[in-house]
């Protein structure tokens, strides 16, 4: 196990607190800082699945020659201060941060502490988009999903932090600002520099994989946060899995095991649990010669991890019938934009599930 956080590190200081980040992390490094020293710090969270792709993400990291280190960052009630505390002296030394989730509360707190005048916002999903706009609009940093909700307490609490942490993400005189990125930027903000993700390094490592006959479905976590209906999305992916002739479903980390178990009981789908983030997944193969998605992070990354492999990627839009009572007022525009902006990159094809709407038999 490298040493813990406190220790003098290289110039390059990396946080993540999620596998795609820390593949997008290693895919940063490979094409535009080789050799760059990079310090890894992983801020653990408590989910036994996403815990468990992140130690085979960091095994990954460590085998290209870059210093991992692991942060119970969430293990009990001091655990956040004793994270911070043993950061704060590589946080000042650091020349450059590179980080995934520009609005985790947490890596908004470690920002107020740095003074690195290089800091790289690398993909974290389609939240990336998200981030993007809102910079350049001058909006407060919100997720998608809780955009148009009143700010409650927490939020309030934390708001100063939040402001200085924007004002790091912002650049100036004394600070440059990168965008490492695989999705499509419709709102740039001023001095900002975004640079392409292309998975390069996925590629250069994994594969080409064996294709096979049939389709793929990948899962989402729509319902889980509450956007999506429950009852809606089981039957669309019992739609889409007859339309494609599909067998295996690859869950989303976040998913929950009694959503699982009823697709595969309602469905008769092979669940799937990857061990790794599914573009790696996807390029080791096998995988089938279709992939149908949701709108999701997938539409835009799978294309270029699977680029000259002759897989398919095709995409199902969200019905606004399906959308939850408690469902942002942003949701249905952003999810659509996710589609929209995939099919004019990629050139999906469309996989809205035939006949009755899913919400029928509501």
């Amino acid at each position: 196990m490298s040493p813990r956080a406190g220790r003098t590190g290289p110039r390059t200081l990396a946080f993540v607190e999620s596998p795609v980040q820390l593949l997008n992390v290693l895919e940063w490094a490979h094409a535009h800082a080789p050799g760059a020293g990079l310090a890894l710090v992983v801020l653990s969270p408590v989910d036994p699945m996403t815990r468990g792709q992140l130690r085979r993400m960091a095994e990954l990291a460590r085998e290209e020659g870059h210093d991992v280190r692991w942060e119970e960052a969430r293990g009990g009630a001091s655990a956040p201060l004793r994270t911070i505390g043993g950061l704060a002296v590589p946080l000042r030394r650091a020349r450059r941060v590179v980080l995934g989730d520009p609005f985790s509360r947490y890596v908004q707190l470690l920002l107020t502490i740095t003074r690195a005048p290089e800091v790289v916002v690398v993909d974290d999903g389609t939240a990336t988009m998200e981030f993007a706009g809102q910079l350049a609009r001058g909006e407060r940093l919100v997720r998608w999903h809780r955009k148009g909700g009143r700010p409650g307490p927490r939020d309030l609490v934390f708001a100063p932090v939040s402001a200085v942490a924007r004002r790091r993400l912002s650049p100036g005189r004394d600070r440059t600002v990168e965008v490492f990125t695989s999705m499509p930027m419709a709102d740039v903000p001023p001095g900002v520099t975004v640079r392409a993700h292309t998975f390069a390094w996925t590629r250069d490592r994994f594969g080409p994989p064996r294709v096979t006959q049939g389709a793929d479905l990948v899962g989402t976590s729509l319902v889980e946060t509450g956007v999506v209906d429950a009852d809606a999305y089981v039957r669309a992916v019992g739609s889409l899995a007859r339309t494609h002739g599909a067998r295996r479903y690859f869950a989303h980390r976040r998913e929950t095991t009694e959503k699982l178990h009823r697709l595969a009981v309602e469905t008769g789908l092979e669940i799937v649990r990857p061990e790794l983030p599914l573009e790696l997944v996807a390029r080791r193969g096998p995988v089938g010669r279709t992939v149908v998605s949701f709108p999701s992070t997938v539409v835009h990354t799978l294309p270029l991890a699977l680029a000259g492999t002759g897989v398919r990627i095709a995409v199902c839009d969200i019905d606004p019938a399906w959308l939850t009572a408690h469902a942002s007022p942003r949701a249905q525009g952003f999810l659509a934009d996710v589609v929209g902006t995939a099919r004019d990159a990629h050139q999906l094809r469309p996989a809205t599930p035939p006949g009755p709407d899913p919400l029928s038999a509501r």
